[in-house]
């Protein structure tokens, strides 16, 4: 038998919460002294106070574990419904932090703000390119929606292009443009250079297009994650506008180095000057 300060140790909760589970009938101590009213607990009760802890962690309220825990939920069935909320926890932490890298490339972007790189940025010419492609629909240009799209769109691209026996020869190159589907919504093509013996057309799941040529394309390396990317994009912009010229359509961007770390990637972005 345990004191409820031992017990409490062991199940690392608080003697409090104890004293409010037996409270709400949820896990009754095995023994009270009926003198001193001390509660003492078998040490087969952990394996109770645990499944009410998971449950709570769950985010099902003590009245939704009382009923749980009266219905006998068995540790495949609990293991499965642990396993989900897991699941969802990582969903979410995943996306809380790409929303935080959201937030420090708009951070970057403003603290920017006056700063003019000039010499980042270069104008030359970009010679027309032949590319195998997957297109699908963004619901804007924003990081945060272009990214859940064109990561697969590039996962499945390879792998058809693997079935199909055609090994890319050049860089990946992702480039936009207004979707027909609605105000705001984007047409994203994950493209990679392939060889100019490559026939343009449909492929096997894919399409092979030749992107035309930019006489005068400005551009500008990004370093780091594409979920980062604003400030770089807005540097450039900055810097067409500065130097009274017109940018047309969306940038390019030319994957020139994609190593696992993200932190690590190198990106030109592209714009057409008109």
């Amino acid at each position: 038998m345990f004191t409820i300060g031992d017990f409490a140790r062991h199940g690392r909760v608080s003697p409090r919460m104890l004293r409010h589970y037996d409270a709400l009938g949820l896990l009754r101590p095995e023994r009270v002294d009926p003198f001193s009213g001390y509660r003492h607990y078998a040490a087969a009760q952990l394996a109770r106070l645990n499944r009410i802890i998971a449950l709570k962690d769950l985010g099902f309220t003590l009245e939704q574990v009382g009923r749980i825990l009266e219905e006998r939920v068995s540790t495949e069935e609990l293991r499965g419904m642990l396993t989900l909320r897991r699941a969802e926890l990582e969903q979410a932490a995943a996306e809380a932090a790409a929303r935080l890298g959201q937030v420090e490339a708009r951070l970057r972007s403003i603290e920017s703000e006056g700063h003019m790189p000039s010499d980042d940025v270069i104008v030359k010419s970009v010679p027309p390119v032949r590319v195998a492609e997957l297109t699908a629909v963004s619901a804007s240009y924003a990081p945060e929606h272009i990214g859940p799209v064109i990561g697969p769109l590039y996962g499945e691209l390879f792998a058809r292009l693997e079935a199909a026996g055609i090994t890319p020869v050049g860089p990946g190159i992702a480039h936009y443009e207004d979707a027909p589907e609605g105000e705001g919504a984007i047409l994203v093509h994950a493209a990679v250079t392939v060889s100019s013996s490559v026939p343009p057309g449909p492929g096997d799941g894919f399409t092979v297009v030749d992107l035309p040529a930019l006489e005068r394309a400005a551009t500008i390396v990004h370093r780091g994650s594409m979920d980062e990317v604003l400030a770089t994009a807005q540097t450039l912009a900055r810097w067409v506008d500065a130097g009274g010229h017109r940018a047309a359509g969306y940038a390019r961007e030319v994957t020139l180095e994609c190593p696992e770390d993200r932190s690590q990637w190198v990106t030109e972005l592209q714009e057409r000057l008109v």
